[in-house]
């Protein structure tokens, strides 16, 4: 790092714009990263239990992904690409088709949209409305499909639709699967609504969902209300989008998190971890059937990032040919939901969240969850929270994060959760 910059931190809050959001919380300068550490530049280490949001599913800086990118460059490798052939994307496309469709059965075409996830969501429901010729979308309470005006539209959090200034249209809200409680079958209503002429809902393009929602609190679907979605949407011939940006690449155990739901969606949203290496890249999946966009019709500078291809490829090949990666997957859920049960059990009226490698704890007020994560903060630990009032502390960590580093960060995190709870007891007691 540059002399001044260590010297000067202030650099941050005098010209980067207030649109910052985690290093507010987390203001140490991080200078190098290791697979689920983060190290600053006064050299103090960090357990990582936010991997970028779950953009770097397989930990920082993978040797074999840094290798291959580095000869690559080295080798004066195509970096950008637009969507012209290169042996990057094709190498990849061959990994992906080999080690994940054809395993799973998927026929979908791929096609590589803007950076972001946002961009991915945005080509998704710009095609369901190509080949239906409707322009309802019907998303869900508490999902978030990005911030750009049409993805935004989908998202449930007031705050960041606050951002847009102006009226979002297109999308009809529905409640998603135990928002009304267990004893209410949202699915029904949904049905109810589209079968009633007089529901007021015009017919759907599409519906899209998440089947965990990452942002919104990590509420989890049941497999058998991801099915009835699924059923209702083609009976009424809508296209069924699943926004796997977060919960995909392995995050749930499985690489796509609706494997074994007995569901084929239409169309597939990637992002986030699918480079890999925390390189910007983003895809949709398509039916062909559907694959209608003509040349350029829908398109993007930055959707031939060829750095990620390269890294993407090893990534699919390294850890997805592997059945044993994926075995490895499930005894970390495990020891996870085994760790934020201890958790939840020293705080009144907490829930466990989530499933797979995409787990926490609702300890009920975005004040407490924020105050738990900050004092795991002081003590070496990076962890945030989600959740419509963020009242959701939220595990992220790497899936590659060895067993004893997921149990050092659920210690800081455990003697963080006492010491927040023991300050509570002496500031009552003081009163």
């Amino acid at each position: 790092m540059p002399k001044d910059m260590t010297e000067t931190p202030d650099i941050y809050a005098r010209r980067e714009s207030a649109a910052r959001s985690y290093c507010r919380g987390m203001p140490a300068i991080f200078t190098r990263a290791s697979g689920a550490q983060l190290t600053c530049a006064d050299g103090e280490t960090y357990i990582d239990f936010l991997a970028g949001c779950s953009s770097l599913n397989y930990g920082h800086n993978d040797p074999d992904m840094k290798s291959a990118l580095l000869d690559h460059i080295a080798g004066d490798g195509i970096a950008h690409g637009l969507d012209l052939h290169t042996d990057a994307k094709g190498a990849f496309l061959a990994a992906f088709e080999r080690h994940i469709l054809a395993p799973r059965d998927m026929d979908h075409r791929v096609m590589f949209t803007g950076p972001t996830g946002a961009n991915a969501v945005e080509a998704a429901m710009k095609l369901a409305r190509k080949i239906t010729g409707r322009s309802n979308v019907i998303a869900f309470t508490n999902g978030f499909h990005g911030v750009t005006n049409g993805a935004l539209a989908a998202t449930g959090n007031g705050y960041h639709r606050g951002g847009a200034g102006m009226a979002l249209q297109g999308v009809t809200r529905m409640p998603y699967d135990g928002y009304f409680g267990a004893d209410t079958d949202t699915a029904e209503h949904l049905e109810t609504l589209l079968n009633d002429a007089s529901g007021g809902i015009d017919a759907p393009a599409a519906i899209i969902l998440e089947t965990v929602q990452g942002e919104g609190g990590l509420n989890a679907a049941r497999p058998d209300w991801i099915r009835r979605i699924a059923a209702i949407a083609r009976d009424h011939g809508a296209l069924l989008i699943i926004d796997d940006i977060q919960a995909g690449c392995g995050r749930c155990g499985t690489f796509f998190s609706f494997e074994q739901m007995g569901v084929t969606p239409d169309i597939v949203t990637l992002a986030k971890s699918i480079s890999g290496f925390g390189l910007p890249m983003a895809m949709m999946l398509v039916r062909p059937e559907h694959d209608v966009f003509g040349p350029a019709e829908h398109n993007g500078t930055f959707r031939g990032n060829t750095h990620a291809f390269v890294t993407a490829r090893v990534a699919i090949e390294k850890f997805w040919s592997d059945p044993a990666f994926q075995q490895g997957l499930s005894q970390k859920a495990g020891l996870i939901h085994d760790a934020l049960s201890d958790m939840a059990a020293r705080i009144p009226d907490a829930r466990l969240k989530g499933r797979g490698l995409m787990q926490g704890v609702d300890v009920g007020s975005g004040a407490l969850a924020g105050a738990i994560c900050a004092r795991a903060y002081e003590a070496g630990l990076v962890i945030e929270t989600s959740g419509n009032e963020d009242q959701v502390v939220k595990v992220l960590a790497p899936l590659t994060t060895p067993p004893e580093t997921l149990r050092k960060g659920f210690e800081i995190l455990h003697a963080a959760t006492r010491d927040v709870l023991a300050d509570q007891q002496h500031a009552i007691a003081a009163e």
